[in-house]
């Protein structure tokens, strides 16, 4: 019963993002922004999709179900982290690379200790969800796959936001 309130709390915060992120952009077009990066992000969707399907699998084929609450607590306070990027960024957050020109960068919250706060949770939030459950094919293997996605994602937003 835990696993499944997890995984569909998991999910319920993804898709608040991705409404976010949606009623985000909007505003972001509406305003000038320039969309970068369209050819890899339907494989980033992809990832997080297979991801979640990935753990629902691994924990259905486990013989012995246990979960920690050490990385629990640790996954909990990434949601807080994450909460603290959203909000620094405000109507600029998004899912995808989107840049209004002439416009300076954020440099407040985490932006004003890191370059890319963001990225560093999600890959962070891959591993960690998975040991929450000890499923570490999952972890292993989605966080070698998240890894070579944001190395594209961070190059081609660095050219996007010239960094």
């Amino acid at each position: 019963m835990a696993f499944i309130l997890f995984i569909l709390f998991i999910i319920l915060l993804r898709i608040g993002e991705l409404l976010l992120s949606k009623r985000n952009e909007k505003w972001l077009l509406q305003n000038g922004a320039i969309e970068y990066g369209q050819k890899h992000y339907p494989f980033i969707v992809s990832l997080h999709v297979l991801f979640i399907i990935s753990l629902i699998v691994e924990y259905s084929m486990k013989q012995a179900v246990s979960f920690s609450l050490f990385w629990l607590i640790v996954y909990l306070l990434l949601i807080v982290f994450k909460a603290w990027v959203i909000l620094s960024l405000g109507k600029f957050w998004n899912t995808k690379i989107y840049h209004i020109p002439n416009l300076p960068l954020i440099r407040k919250g985490m932006y004003r200790y890191l370059k890319h706060p963001n990225y560093m949770i999600v890959i962070a939030e891959i591993a960690i969800i998975p040991l929450t459950f000890h499923l570490y094919y999952t972890a292993i293997i989605f966080t070698v796959l998240n890894s070579m996605m944001l190395a594209v994602r961070i190059k081609e937003e660095n050219k996007a936001l010239n960094l």
